[in-house]
């Protein structure tokens, strides 16, 4: 399969890149940071490998690279829409050209991507779209106003787009990550927030389970990937999760608002 993957840099998207080259597929990858891009291609073997320099910023420029990815590896079977970023502070001190630059890039540019493709798939009646959301979606988490804005609303078009196109060969996978421990937008994240016993509780993944678990529900045809497992409680109990989080969520340190790219 030819599977393109947004934020491919770093994180979760690098693991997905790993993981899926590992098992014989061919890749595009896409970020903005060409080192990091390009060292790991070299690392997966670039024969396989298409390399796409490319900021996910400008939704109305979000589709531009297709055309040279297709022409490289053939019609894209996968997308994956990874690119993300996130800010946690205190709603009233983040600046608003930050919170729409990550509105651009975590929900609008991906419905611009599954757009361009969506065509081709509906004709071959065959494809698949990844949309990786965040537990935030489903826990909107205090002190990530605009980050839990984005993920939500990804998370709804993904999964309503899902009921459209049954029964046209093209599938959806949601996928929900909670805390992934090793991840630097996790690591700032956490560290934004007061020292908490409640949160030092929370269980962590890692990228590699989650590119493993992923890669099964492309295959397997699953509708959606809740990893850590413990946040299908958040799925099924969402007043529960909500009265928890009102009142159980740390307060936040008293720093900047700054952003974290995944």
């Amino acid at each position: 399969m030819h599977i393109a993957i947004t934020g491919a840099s770093s994180g979760i998207g690098a693991a997905y890149a790993r993981h899926f080259a590992a098992k014989g597929h061919k890749l595009t990858l896409v970020a903005r940071r060409e080192e990091h891009l390009k060292k790991l291609a070299r690392a997966l073997g670039e024969a396989n490998v298409h390399v796409a320099i490319h900021d996910l910023a400008d939704p109305k420029q979000a589709a531009a690279w297709i055309p040279a990815a297709e022409a490289a590896l053939g019609p894209i079977d996968v997308l994956v829409n990874n690119a993300g970023v996130q800010i946690v502070g205190r709603t009233h001190e983040v600046d608003p050209d930050e919170a729409e630059r990550l509105f651009a890039i975590d929900l609008l540019s991906p419905l611009r991507l599954t757009r361009a493709v969506l065509p081709a798939m509906i004709a071959r009646g065959a494809g698949t779209i990844v949309d990786v959301a965040s537990m935030a979606a489903l826990a909107p988490t205090p002190g990530m106003t605009y980050y839990n804005a984005a993920k939500a609303g990804l998370a709804a078009a993904s999964e309503s787009l899902r009921g459209e196109l049954r029964g046209t060969g093209v599938h959806i996978v949601t996928v929900y990550p909670g805390i992934i421990g090793s991840t630097d937008m996790a690591k700032a994240a956490l560290e934004k927030y007061e020292p908490s016993a409640i949160v030092s509780a929370f269980p962590q993944g890692t990228e590699e389970r989650l590119a493993e678990l992923t890669l099964r529900a492309i295959e397997r045809r699953v509708d959606r990937v809740i990893y850590p497992r413990s946040g299908v409680l958040s799925r099924w109990f969402p007043g529960t999760t909500r009265w928890v989080l009102d009142r159980l969520t740390p307060r936040l340190r008293a720093v900047p608002a700054v952003g974290a790219v995944s």
